[in-house]
């Protein structure tokens, strides 16, 4: 995308951010998956400055939210603000197939923290071609 002003004209930063599929902790029988406050504070922190962000995830659409993330004792402005964000919501839900992106269409490539990424992002074959 192009942002423009009467003084100037920029290609806006393409900036992927890579989440994961996995919802299971390991055999405990627990649920896990990307944290919140590690997504949303970074997400805002570039879209606020018109950088254009795409989300992915292994499987696409919906990555799972670890639950622990959403106790009110690690609240922050970050997840507030999401709590009541439905585009970023609908956004969400339809990450695309990590399989279709490739890294030279970004500038920079993030990935956000929580335990599910442990499971699937660090042996998953397309998240290793983004980063190799």
């Amino acid at each position: 995308r192009i942002h423009s002003n009467p003084n100037f004209c920029v290609m806006a930063k393409q900036v992927l951010f890579v989440l994961t599929s996995h919802s299971e902790l390991g055999d405990t029988g627990h649920k896990t998956g990307f944290w919140v406050e590690e997504f949303a504070a970074p997400y805002y922190a570039l879209a606020d400055k018109g950088v254009d962000i795409t989300i992915a995830s292994p499987k696409g659409g919906q990555p799972p939210i670890d639950p622990k993330s959403a106790d009110p004792s690690f609240s922050t402005p970050a997840t507030k603000r999401f709590d009541e964000d439905s585009a970023l919501k609908a956004k969400l839900a339809a990450t695309v197939e990590l399989s279709t992106v490739k890294a030279a269409d970004f500038d920079a490539i993030f990935y956000p923290g929580g335990h599910g990424p442990l499971w699937d992002l660090t042996s998953n074959p397309d998240s290793l071609r983004l980063i190799g």
